[in-house]
This record gives structure tokens, C-alpha cells and sequence, in this order.
């Protein structure tokens, strides 16, 4: 390429459907200032040579692809890359790199401004040297394996604007020379295993974001740090070992816009000043040892969404202006000392039940009838016209919790900071819709827009303006009649929260409301995608709408990788796998260029999460056909079910016959009529379709005998796979990672024996 193109300058090839290694020719464009291969289906290395002798070079980008490097020399291309003392851009996230970063990364041009490597799975230590890098002001890390200590050479990189070091294996204390980085707007230090206390020097940062949640820290949160006037978007620092009080200092954050100290050990009471974070919106505190009174000051933040103090010692009464808060739309006072009458308006409303929760609290009294709760005994002091109210239901507390999680997840800033890309066009932050909004994009959820329907929910396509753009998107509501649609609902948003892939699907909000006729109302957006699902293509009528809907091997193959990367990614989910627990065809969605996006988490869970549900939706271990022969056992989810069903799934795209086929009968199934067939007559399984297409997915009779030969050969060894993966013994079943790599050997070699045939590797 770059013998042919000496003169090249700018070189776009993102967004395409590219694969194969990056050519090592590439390395002759000496002239080139910019390569950006952003989300293409790349592998290989990166050739040694990139960089040696581009001058000009100043961005790199090849994010979102599979680009590997298993061995040290893999790394050669950042000794390379010093030679481009104009490189201010370099984004490797998203791709397949291993091993440690190496000390070469310290000779980078100093020039470097935007370094990440985030989504990959680096191992090691944060190189010291990479603080050389003086006018950095990105550094993402974010999702690999690093472990050890941060380095405290970081505090002098004091260009620094955002520091993303977050869902790694980190642990130590957070360095106290952070205070040294002046410009530092947002810093991310979730999901490690660091120690210590927060130092008191971060109050010198200029901080916007602040996220320490999900470590092991200790000791009080340093007053300092409610100082910090800059905060303005959300400060996360739950699930730590913090302890002492929440200082006065807390109203000093007047421009917040989210608070979670939730699973701490603070105590003390909640200070007044609370009532000065006029614009804060979700505020959790629950599960620590508050005690004392809820602060009347609360009735001053008009843009409270979202209150959770559950889980604490709270006593005396439910302050009466929360029934009064027009903007409250989630509610937990449970499981404290609470007593006496409840509220019944607003948010304590039957129309708004299950908005709010005060279950767990003894001397609760009164109430709506259908709660049996006992009378006040004394109702002298209340006012006589005042209805009383407790509203409960596990159920309710659940979607509760789960929405102030997911809701706060669309109020943040999407972690993603890859410049020069094409993203989506619906912009997630601070995204908010209603019922309504939602009737009118889906033409009052006529029939006509119906995409499809399960036992929870139904699926409308819509249209709506976001950020002055029109959109589609896909609105999944939630069929509250059917037992366990909410806890359906509260596992599909408890996952979404925590998960970010580009082969998962993409949320955009969710609606937790009432319908005009005051009933309850959930439902969740997401990004439409037009290709439909991967049931649909394998099964229904192949001529639809007028056009060959076939799927040739080629594009079953990318899609069955495509898979096997998010399943890799779910169960390597830190600090909990995640276990899809309901993976099959319809739940795998194509988009425009048919790259495939697993959605629909409704069974979803993470692994360990506690099972004292026992509600139908607990019970649930996915879809007939599907779930693993040990969950009919009862047994608890894990991994090894998961790829069962992946097994299963590759086994029905290489036939064409669903596990539930009728041929198979009660005693044979699917996994052993591909077994016995395997592997001198293979052919007689495979999809028909598959063998008698050419390579530009038409169907003929006239194939090469050796194209032919290599395509069996190469969907065989994927049934091979799915054989591996569908085993009846969960621990003789192999792990997603390995049935990943057999596929892209498989991959690799028909691209390969292809190209050499003369043959275009669609």
C-alpha cells in the first residue's frame, strides 16, 4: 500500500468491514499525518515497522478491532513510533493486546496528547516512564488486567485533564502527588483493589468527575474534598470501608449533580447542609450506620430525582414535604427505625407505589388496606384529613435501587474518549424521556411498529428527536402483568449499568413512570438496529421483502466471532462476571453492516449475585433448547452455561435447524446429531445453503471443487467448536476465550486459502 501510495496524507478507513492484518507496506507512507481504522475486524500484530519512518505522523488510531499482541515483540511498534516526534494521537482500546506495557512507551513524541489503551488485556505494572510523557492530558487504562500500584510519577503530568484508570487489578494507596495535577476534570480509580485513605490533596484538582468507587479504601472522606467547587457532574465513592461522619462541608457542593456513598461504614448523622445541593439529583447514602432524623433541609433541593437512605438506623418520622417533592421520581427509606403514619401523596401515592419503598421499618402504621399494616394508635396529632401510606413490595424496592443505578448511568458522561470517531447519533447524556415522548415515537405503540414480543416485554420501533437530531430507536416495554417483568426489568438495568461493548446492545435510557390511565409504566430505549435479529435470518422466509436474506458463511462466521467477544467480555466482567443466561438467535441483533450486538439481559445476573428471590424470574436459567442441562437440575448459573447456549447457537447457525426441531426427538437433541455426523459426513448437516453458495453469497452448483472442500472443512471445525462448547458436563465444556480463538484461527484460515484461490474474502 504505501509502495503504491508514496504521497499519501490522510488515510480514513473506519467504520468499514475490514479484515485481516494491518499490511506492513502501510509502514512506506512516509508522507502520511493521519491513519484512522477505527472499528473494522482487523487482526495480527501491528507491524514493527509503523511509525519508523512517517515524520508526519500525529494520529494513530486503530480502536475497536482485534488486534493482538501475545509476546513481548508484539510491542515493537511504540519503538517505532518515537520516530514521530508530531504524534499527538495514539488509541489502541478495544482490541486484544496482552502482556505488559513496555518502557519503549516512555519514548513517545512529546507531543502526545491522547494516549489510550482501555478494553484490552494488558497485564503488569502502569510503566513509571510514562509520565516522560509531559503534555499528555488523556490517559485511559480502563478495563485490562494492570496490577501493583499507581505510580506516583503520574502527579507529575500536570497537563493532565482526564485519568481513567479504572477496572484494572491496582491496589496500594491513591498517590498524594494527584494534588499536583492542576487541570485534572475527571479522574476514574473504580474497580480496583486500592487501600488506604483518599488523600486531601485532590481538593487542588479542578475535578468534574470523581469515581473511587468499588475499592477498599478507609478512613473518613477528607472534608477537603467537598471543597472542590468544580464538581458538577457526579462524585461515586460507594462500596468502600469509608468511616466517620459526612461533614458540613457537603452543602459546598452546590452544583453536583450526583452522590453515592452507599456500602460504607459512615455514620453520624446527615448533615443539614445537605439542603444546599440545589442541583443534585441522585443521592444514595444507603447501607452505613446514619442515624438521627431525615433533615426537613432535603425539601430544598428542587432537582432531586432519585433518594435512596435505605438500609441505615434513621428514626423518627417520614418528613411530610416528601410527598410533596413534585420532582422525586425514586423513593428508599427501607429496612431503618422509621415510625408513624406515612404520607399519601406525591411519590407515597398507589399510582407511584412502586416509586418508593419504606418496607423494614417496624413502627410504620396505616397505610393503603391491601398492605395490612396495623392502625395508628394515636392519631390525635396528625392532621384529620391526612391519608396514611406505606408503600411496599420487594419488587418495588428492587426496580427502585435498579433505576436510581440506571438513571444515573445516562446522567453521566460516556467514558468512551475515542476523537476523530463516527459514534451514534444518540447522545446519552442527561437524556431524559417520558411516557408520552414515548407514545408519540411509536405512534401510540401501534401494531404496525411492533418489532417483536416475549413473555416480559414487547418491542416498538420508534422515532424521536434527541439533541436536535432524528432518530430511531427501539422501545422495550415491559409487560408489568406478567410475574417477573420487574425483576426482568431491574436485571436488564443493573447489567447495562456496569457493561459497555461494542457487541452489546446499546442503551439509551429507560422510562420508569405511569400511563395515562395511572398504571405503572417501564420500559428501555435502545439504539434500533435495522438488520433485525439473527433468528429471523436463519429461519424466516429468505426472500423477504423482495431481497436474498441468506447469510453466507462468511458473514455466519463474523457474526458467531462477534458473539464469542462479548461472551468473553461478559464473563472476564470485573469485579463480577456477568452471566447472560438467555443466549440464543433472537436475542443476537445485527446492525447496518451486520455486525452482531447481544442484547436483551432480562434473565442476566452477576455471578455469586445473591438468589433470595424466590419469585418465577429467579427461577429462570434461560430459553428451552438453550439452557444448560444442569440449570433443570436447579443448579446456580455460572459461565459454563453460557457457553452451553453458545454452543448451542453455533450448532443451529451451521445447520440451520433449531435444537427444538422436531427431527431430533426427545432422546437425540441437536449436539448429537452434529456429533455423530462429525466428521466424514458433515455434509450431511450443514446447511444446504451454505454448501451451495459461491463466495459473493449467491447460490450455485458450479463451485471449484477446492472452495467447496475448504468451506466444509472450515464449518466443520466451527461444529467442532460447538460440540466443545455444548458438552452435558459443565466442567468438560470449554472456556468462551478458547472457543474464540478457534474461531479466528478458523477465520484467518479461509481468508487466507481464499485470497489464494483468487477468490474476495466477503
Amino acid at each position: 500500500m504505501g509502495n503504491n501510495l508514496p504521497n499519501l496524507q490522510l488515510f480514513f478507513a473506519s467504520e468499514n468491514k475490514f479484515h485481516g492484518p494491518i499490511p506492513p507496506s502501510l509502514c512506506n507512507a512516509s508522507m502520511v499525518q493521519m491513519i484512522e481504522l477505527v472499528h473494522n475486524s482487523l487482526t495480527g500484530t501491528i507491524p514493527n515497522c509503523l511509525g519508523s519512518h512517517m515524520k508526519s505522523l500525529s494520529v494513530l488510531t486503530i480502536a475497536l478491532n482485534q488486534i493482538q499482541a501475545t509476546q513481548d515483540a508484539d510491542w515493537g511498534f511504540l519503538i517505532s513510533l518515537s520516530n514521530c516526534s508530531n504524534l499527538q494521537m495514539l488509541d489502541l482500546g478495544d482490541n486484544m493486546l496482552e502482556g505488559e506495557i513496555p518502557s519503549s512507551v516512555g519514548t513517545l513524541s512529546r507531543n502526545l496528547e491522547y494516549l489510550n489503551m482501555e478494553d484490552n488485556s494488558i497485564t503488569g505494572k502502569i510503566p513509571q516512564v510514562i509520565a516522560n510523557l509531559t503534555n499528555l492530558h488523556t490517559l485511559v487504562l480502563y478495563g485490562n488486567h494492570l496490577e501493583g500500584t499507581i505510580p506516583t510519577s503520574l502527579g507529575k503530568m500536570k497537563g493532565l485533564n482526564l485519568l481513567i484508570l479504572g477496572m484494572n487489578d491496582l491496589s496500594g494507596s491513591i498517590p498524594p502527588t494527584f494534588g499536583n495535577l492542576t487541570q485534572l476534570s475527571e479522574l476514574d480509580l473504580s474497580g480496583n483493589m486500592l487501600s488506604g485513605s483518599i488523600p486531601s490533596s485532590l481538593m487542588w484538582c479542578p475535578l468534574q468527575k470523581l469515581d473511587l468507587s468499588n475499592n477498599s479504601l478507609v478512613g473518613p472522606i477528607p472534608r477537603n474534598l467537598f471543597l472542590i467547587n468544580t464538581l458538577s457532574i457526579y462524585m461515586k465513592i460507594q462500596n468502600n470501608l469509608l468511616t466517620g461522619d459526612l461533614p458540613i462541608e457537603l452543602g459546598n457542593l452546590k452544583n453536583i449533580g450526583e452522590l453515592d456513598f452507599s456500602s460504607n461504614l459512615i455514620s453520624g448523622e446527615i448533615p443539614i447542609s445537605l439542603g444546599e445541593c440545589q442541583t443534585l439529583q441522585y443521592l444514595n447514602v444507603s447501607r452505613n450506620n446514619l442515624q438521627g432524623s431525615i433533615p426537613s433541609s432535603i425539601e430544598k433541593m428542587k432537582a432531586l430525582l432519585m433518594l435512596d437512605l435505605s438500609h441505615n438506623n434513621l428514626s423518627g418520622s417520614i418528613p411530610e414535604f416528601l410527598g410533596s417533592m413534585e420532582g422525586l421520581a425514586g423513593l428508599n427509606l427501607s429496612f431503618n427505625n422509621l415510625e408513624g403514619e406515612v404520607p399519601t401523596d406525591g411519590i407515597f401515592s398507589n399510582a407511584a407505589s412502586a416509586s418508593a419503598s419504606v418496607m423494614g421499618n417496624d413502627g410504620l402504621c396505616d397505610g393503603i388496606p391491601q398492605l395490612k399494616l396495623p392502625h395508628c394508635s394515636n392519631l390525635t396529632t396528625k392532621k384529620p384529613t391526612q391519608k396514611l401510606a406505606i408503600i411496599f413490595s420487594i419488587c418495588g424496592a428492587v426496580v427502585f435501587i435498579a433505576l436510581v443505578f440506571a438513571l444515573s448511568t445516562f446522567y453521566s458522561k460516556r467514558r468512551k474518549l475515542k476523537a476523530n470517531k463516527q459514534t451514534s447519533s444518540i447522545n446519552e447524556q442527561y437524556l431524559r424521556v417520558s411516557y408520552a415522548e414515548l407514545v408519540s415515537a411509536t405512534n401510540g405503540f401501534a401494531s404496525e411498529n411492533l418489532l417483536g414480543a416475549g413473555s416480559f416485554s414487547s418491542v416498538y420501533k420508534g422515532t424521536m428527536m434527541m439533541n436536535d437530531q432524528q432518530v430511531v430507536i427501539a422501545v422495550k416495554v415491559l409487560n408489568l402483568m406478567q410475574r417477573g417483568a420487574s425483576q426482568s426489568f431491574v436485571a436488564e438495568c443493573e447489567t447495562l449499568k456496569c457493561v459497555r461493548h461494542r457487541n452489546l446492545m446499546k442503551i439509551v435510557t429507560v422510562c420508569s413512570s405511569i400511563d395515562f390511565q395511572n398504571r405503572d409504566f417501564k420500559a428501555l430505549v435502545y439504539e434500533y438496529l435495522p438488520n433485525g435479529n439473527l433468528d429471523k435470518w436463519l429461519h424466516h422466509n429468505p426472500m423477504e421483502d423482495g431481497e436474498n436474506r441468506r447469510l453466507h458463511f462468511r458473514v455466519r462466521l463474523q457474526i458467531a466471532v462477534d458473539v464469542a467477544l462479548s461472551l468473553e467480555y461478559l464473563h472476564q466482567h470485573k469485579p463480577m462476571p456477568v452471566i447472560h443466561c438467555d443466549l440464543k438467535p433472537s436475542n443476537v441483533l445485527l446492525d447496518g453492516e451486520m455486525v452482531a450486538h447481544v442484547g436483551d439481559f432480562g434473565l442476566a445476573r452477576f455471578l455469586h449475585q445473591g438468589s433470595e428471590e424466590t419469585t418465577s424470574w429467579a427461577s429462570m436459567r434461560g430459553t428451552i433448547g438453550y439452557a444448560a442441562p444442569e440449570y433443570g437440575l436447579g443448579n446456580e448459573v455460572s459461565i459454563h452455561g453460557d457457553v452451553y447456549s453458545y454452543g448451542i447457537l453455533l450448532l443451529e447457525m451451521f445447520t440451520g435447524r433449531r435444537p427444538t426441531d422436531s427431527k431430533f426427538g426427545e432422546s437425540l437433541g441437536i449436539h448429537k446429531y452434529v456429533q455423530m455426523a462429525l466428521p466424514d459426513r458433515a455434509t450431511e448437516v450443514i446447511d444446504r445453503h451454505l454448501l451451495a453458495e459461491t463466495e459473493d453469497g449467491e447460490e450455485s452448483t458450479s463451485n471449484s471443487d477446492s472452495i467447496v472442500d475448504l468451506r466444509i472443512a472450515c464449518i466443520t471445525s466451527v461444529l467442532c467448536t460447538g460440540i466443545s462448547c455444548s458438552q452435558e458436563t459443565p466442567t468438560d465444556r470449554i472456556q468462551i476465550g478458547g472457543a474464540l480463538k478457534e474461531l479466528l484461527a478458523i477465520r484467518d484460515r479461509f481468508d487466507k486459502e481464499l485470497c489464494a484461490e483468487g477468490e474476495p474474502a466477503n
